[in-house]
């Protein structure tokens, strides 16, 4: 690597002339983006939520960088795409990283090393972690300017494997391997997350789903005792514990039901006037024929009949039957099922932001505690960028886009960073494709007097 540095890099001549790259082009970041993070965590203060909720712990006599140093570094870190801790070591002297860290991009100290971070990780008690999971429930409340009318909230669970000693990771037989199976909980209707919760491998129990229910309703009812609040999920969160818990604390649920024989009769009915309706097509390629039907449905377990609305499919594909138990009682069935239920289709693009996008799955480590920790700083690198697009990137091409995208063409731009006296100056590409988003976000963080 020094002897690149001295003599440079060679690269086919172009136009008769020689092409030579060498490393000696001064302070440079490739994630100048990292400024419009700190500007939006300025203004939503996700990050000074945490940290007050950590409280600090450690020993000041060895003490080099603060808890905010360290959790704002590792937050931004993984919304930028870094969602290593080992990434540290590569980043610390970073000028813009350490801009938006709060240290002067160029004479400011380095920020911390790997070693550093993963002593931060495995430090943190659980106490901490319920106080940092409240921190960030009290996030979500505090993105509403105005107490909302309605919550929906949607639950999904994901696979989490993982291939080392870690504590709890238990064998899953539905994924067939070692893993943790962290619950996501969402607001259906923006997107912006509530919690997550990283449990064992194995299915949770109906007694255990509740035991988070009952936190999360008991937050967002605290905050705003006249919400109306929707939980929705699939056939895994319809249990007699939940609907219980539903209808003592007036919540109303639309959730997924697992077929059985009996549940097969009573819509057999429906399925043939399908079947008749889709034979007697004179189409070639007959469209699927969906009909809707509903009944009351009691299960051994369950203490009372519920609601329920069945989907009977006809297609060249053969027959397709999905139940759905609700506590619901004006929403027409077609309504509830396709409008209502089949909502929750957009859970699996959140969940790819915080899982796939953000790298939420990287849960090495041996203490379940620790691993629940990068879980939610991931989470709340989640809700930094998803605020981002909300309140800055609204009406352009990216304000519903993947954060992989935001990352790639907002984030990762290359900046020359000079440190004077009395300015700092970060100069961004003549030829950066999306200039005039960068002056629009800066309109509106900045916007003119009226």
């Amino acid at each position: 690597m020094e002897q690149d540095s001295q003599m440079g890099l060679s690269f086919a001549n172009l136009k008769g002339k020689t092409v030579r790259a060498h490393f000696d082009g001064g302070t440079v970041t490739s994630d100048a983006g990292a400024l419009l993070l700190r500007e939006v965590d300025r203004r939503t203060g996700i990050v000074d939520r945490v940290v007050g909720a950590l409280g600090e712990w450690r020993d000041p006599r060895y003490v080099v960088h603060t808890l905010g140093d360290l959790v704002r570094q590792r937050i931004f870190q993984i919304a930028l795409g870094y969602e290593d801790a080992d990434d540290a070591d590569l980043l610390r002297a970073d000028p813009a990283l350490k801009a938006a860290c709060e240290r002067l991009p160029i004479t400011g100290a380095d920020l911390a090393s790997q070693p550093t971070l993963s002593r931060l990780e495995n430090g943190v008690s659980r106490t901490q972690l319920m106080r940092m999971a409240y921190a960030l429930g009290d996030a979500f409340i505090a993105s509403f300017p105005t107490p909302p009318r309605e919550l929906l909230l949607d639950l999904d669970d994901t696979d989490d494997p993982v291939h080392g000693a870690q504590q709890l990771a238990l064998f899953n037989t539905h994924h067939g391997e070692y893993a943790y199976q962290p619950l996501h909980i969402y607001d259906g209707l923006t997107g912006r997350l509530v919690t997550t919760v990283l449990r064992p491998g194995c299915r949770a129990k109906g007694i255990d789903i509740v035991k988070i229910l009952q936190r999360v309703v008991a937050r967002l009812r605290a905050a705003w005792p006249e919400v109306d609040i929707l939980v929705r999920g699939d056939s895994h969160f319809s249990v007699p514990e939940v609907h219980d818990f539903c209808r003592d604390h007036e919540v109303r649920f639309v959730l997924g039901q697992s077929s059985n024989s009996k549940l097969k009769t009573l819509v057999e009915s429906t399925l043939a006037q399908a079947q008749a309706l889709f034979d007697a097509s004179p189409e070639p390629e007959p469209k699927p024929v969906r009909l809707f039907t509903e009944f009351a449905y009691q299960a051994d377990s369950w203490k009372e009949p519920l609601r329920i609305v069945a989907k009977a499919e006809v297609s060249s594909l053969g027959t397709n039957v999905r139940f759905v138990t609700t506590n619901l009682e004006s929403s027409q069935p077609s309504f509830l099922y396709q409008k209502v239920y089949a909502g929750r289709g957009a859970m699996e693009n959140y969940i790819k932001n915080h899982k796939t996008f953000l790298h939420s799955d990287r849960t090495s480590c041996h203490r379940f505690e620790a691993n629940q920790f990068r879980l939610l700083l991931h989470s709340a690198a989640y809700m930094l960028l998803h605020a981002f697009q909300e309140l800055l990137l609204y009406g352009t091409q990216l304000q519903q886009a993947y954060f992989n995208t935001v990352q790639q063409r907002l984030l990762k731009v290359g900046a020359r960073v000079v440190e004077r006296h009395t300015v700092i100056r970060f100069h961004l590409p003549t030829s950066f494709p999306l200039q005039e988003v960068y002056r629009l976000i800066d309109r509106r963080l900045h916007p003119a007097p009226s």
